[in-house]
């Protein structure tokens, strides 16, 4: 019997959508509920993928299987920083799918991806060198394995990518079969070829300059087409028959986005876990590997020539990232991309002029500039601290100030390339969130070019984006978009001092009186020092403003003049800066909605914690007033009062606090029904039974009595998160079947 082998990949990748002088992803309001698209979409496929349902015919959970652990994959630099701080237990399990999978196999699952996602063929040999380059040293950072393969954005591909990739140590890529121009025919004799013409069962060599190579796959079109958009992800088994048929011999290799798992289709994940879960079986004489494996076992035989500047997502090559090639997601016809070409030519006009500023003002800084920008990625992984970094890269004998100006150009260099990130030109309009952060992006690096000795840039920028315009009248030409979305998001120092007394203020951390407090953010820090009360009776002190990898501090002093209409989005801080004189910042004049947006939910979410441990206290009396009803009674007296408790009593009574009372028991349940706290009650219960599963000797009846309580109440708990948690328990052989059966597992 052939062999058969299944290899399914998925690209994970979301837009940068970090503020670059904060550095960290603020408020995005067309994601609400959620804070931003990162959070909203880790829920709905990022999550699911790692802790994926597999159920018996009664619905109960046989498996929680994790996906990364079974397919290949690659998940974008930017995209693991977000996750690794805010969705740790999903960036734990991806890390562990590679380990397992490179026990299995011998070979780790994660390939690496260009770090900014920019579009290799378009870009500049320094930008392209920095990108792989910055790429491997996060991929090492985190997997702690050199990358055997590489995704590059978009599939976007050129002989001189590849050439920059085996540089690196890279071995092998993916693209799409469209993208191939001829094969040979293992004797030597070329062939033009199109997808229809390539056996896409085994792997290619591209033979490169200077002896170099490199190893190719190619996709299933037609296969991933159908994952992708024709909802085949619908029925697990309506997918594997799809799979098992597709392939009789060799490999059957996948690629698709890997957000169409769970976020371009509910529950997809579950019907990729079925596909995994037979391969994992052996069904039909397949069996599941990785590209790395592959290659291993399965050396290329025959050379393939590409088609130069091409890519997966158009038919044009890269047009789509620089021309109105009529390429678009489809979701507007009438619309044109005509100002696909201004935003490419105004970025690049500018990157230019950074490029040639950070190699002469880097020749009075650094040992070799380019060198030291590859390198640069070392600190942003984490593998190298600014020290090691200096001692290696920096002149001997750099003051502190020409330290500080090295890296105010390396991390010019950073926000220059997050500008070129693809998504910009990928989509239908110049006013989406997409380029108008690409646009944010550049903003922030002029300003430090501008700071490091570079002349003003943002006029040869507008030159071009006045040449753009949005196909909705009310957004305007490009112009109008920098001038009314884009220039108010420039930080400052007064905007930075505004936000970090806001901060400490919201967080209830503002400090007394000759006493100190700090807003962080993973950019910035900013250190507010209270001196006392103006003659006004206003507060007053000093700031010092540190920025990340920098040495050099900003310091200034400020007064923090309160509005006597309460809103404090119309308070004033004042700041007097040595290098500035006088400046102001107003919150609700000043602020780009984003921040204005961070400083509501900073209160907000502190207000309602505070509210919260009020309602409790006032429970905790509560259940013991709640007399028994009497004949004919149907309800308590002045209900609507207690009402106003329901989801502290709820709490009081799930956590055990008192005695079963039928008649508050039948109170609370019969009030709970459509009651709008009932959604985050049960978010609150599931959250505390993740925390009582993850103690290191779980007290398993006190989580079966809260279990059965909110069941008692009629609650529909939010149980994901427990259930991932009593799994990853279960997996260290640490169970409880009574507990098991309340979180809807079959055992």
């Amino acid at each position: 019997m052939p062999e058969k082998f299944l290899c399914i990949h998925g690209h994970f990748y979301q837009p940068p959508r970090e503020d670059p002088w904060m550095d960290m992803v603020f408020p995005e309001g067309s994601a609400a509920p959620a804070r931003n698209w990162n959070e909203r979409i880790c829920r709905e496929s990022y999550g699911p993928l790692a802790f994926a349902r597999r159920l018996d015919g009664s619905g109960r959970i046989m498996e929680l299987l994790n996906c990364y652990e079974w397919m290949s994959f690659n998940v974008g630099p930017t995209l693991l920083t977000w996750m690794e701080h805010q969705a740790p237990e999903v960036y734990a399990r991806i890390l562990d799918a590679d380990r397992k999978s490179a026990e299995r196999l011998g070979h780790g699952n994660a390939l690496a991806q260009v770090y900014h996602h920019v579009i290799m063929p378009l870009a500049s040999d320094l930008d392209r060198q920095a990108e792989v380059a910055w790429a491997v040293a996060d991929f090492e950072a985190r997997f702690k394995r050199r990358p055997e393969g590489l995704w590059l954005s978009e599939a976007a591909v050129d002989d001189r990518t590849l050439e920059i990739l085996a540089d690196e140590g890279i071995a092998f890529t993916i693209l799409a079969p469209r993208q191939v121009a001829a094969v040979d025919d293992e004797g030597g004799q070329w062939r033009e070829t199109d997808e229809g013409g390539l056996d896409i069962t085994q792997p290619y060599l591209v033979e490169l300059s200077g002896g170099r190579s490199m190893a190719v796959f190619f996709y299933d079109g037609p296969v991933s087409q159908s994952v992708a958009f024709e909802g085949l992800l619908r029925d697990g088994e309506r997918f594997w028959q799809r799979l098992s048929g597709a392939g009789s011999s060799g490999l059957l290799s996948l690629a698709t986005d890997g957000e169409t798992y769970g976020h371009h289709f509910a529950f997809g994940e579950m019907a990729l876990a079925y596909v995994l879960a037979q391969t994992r079986a052996g069904r039909d004489g397949w069996r599941n590997t990785n590209y790395g494996a592959y290659l291993a076992a399965h050396p290329p035989k025959r050379r393939v020539r590409l088609r130069q500047a091409s890519s997966w997502s158009c038919v044009h090559g890269v047009e789509r990232w620089r021309a109105d090639c009529g390429c678009s997601t489809g979701g507007h016809p009438d619309w044109n991309q005509r100002w696909r070409g201004p935003l490419r030519e105004g970025l690049n006009a500018i990157k230019t002029e950074m490029d040639a500023h950070f190699l002469g003002a880097g020749q009075k800084v650094f040992r070799d500039p380019a060198q030291g920008l590859k390198d640069f990625g070392k600190v942003l992984a984490g593998l190298w601290t600014p020290a090691g970094f200096g001692e290696r890269h920096f002149l001997p004998g750099l003051d502190e100030q020409a330290q500080d100006t090295g890296f105010k150009l390396l991390t010019m260099e950073k926000w220059a390339l997050s500008s070129f990130a693809s998504c910009a030109w990928f989509f239908d309009d110049l006013g989406r969130i997409e380029p108008l952060n690409a646009l944010t992006f550049a903003l922030r690096a002029m300003g430090l070019a501008q700071r490091t000795g570079c002349r003003d840039l943002e006029p040869l920028l507008l030159s071009h984006l006045g040449q753009a315009a949005s196909n909705d009248p009310v957004m305007g030409t490009g112009l109008d978009l920098w001038n009314r979305e884009v220039r108010p998001r420039r930080e400052t120092v007064e905007s930075l001092l505004a936000q970090a007394l806001f901060t400490l203020w919201a967080e209830a951390r503002m400090p007394a009186s000759g006493k100190s407090g700090t807003a962080v953010w993973p950019g910035v820090e900013v250190s507010v020092e209270v001196g006392g009360l103006t003659n006004d009776d206003q507060p007053s002190g000093k700031a010092v403003i540190a920025w990340r990898h920098e040495p050099g501090l900003d310091r200034c002093r400020w007064i923090w003049e309160q509005s006597e209409s309460g809103d404090p989005m119309a308070s004033c801080v004042r700041v007097e800066s040595p290098e500035r004189g006088s400046l102001k910042c107003v919150p609700g004049q000043y602020l780009p909605w984003e921040k204005r947006q961070d400083l509501a939910v900073k209160w907000v979410s502190g207000a309602e914690a505070r509210i919260w441990s009020r309602e409790l206290e006032q429970a905790a009396v509560g259940v013991y007033l709640f007399n028994s009803f009497r004949e004919a009674q149907r309800t308590q007296t002045v209900a609507e009062h207690w009402e106003r408790f329901w989801a502290a009593l709820c709490w009081t009574w799930i956590m055990g606090q008192v005695p079963g009372r039928g008649d508050l028991l039948g109170f609370l349940r019969q009030t709970g029904q459509n009651h709008p706290d009932a959604h985050e009650l049960c978010r609150r219960i599931g959250e505390a039974i993740c925390g009582f599963l993850a103690e290191k000797s779980p007290d398993w009846r006190r989580i079966a009595f809260i279990l059965s309580r909110a069941l008692d109440l009629g609650l529909t708990t939010d149980l994901w998160a427990a259930q991932n948690t009593y799994w990853l328990r279960r997996e260290r052989g640490v169970t409880d079947a009574e507990v098991a059966r309340l979180l809807w597992f079959t055992e």
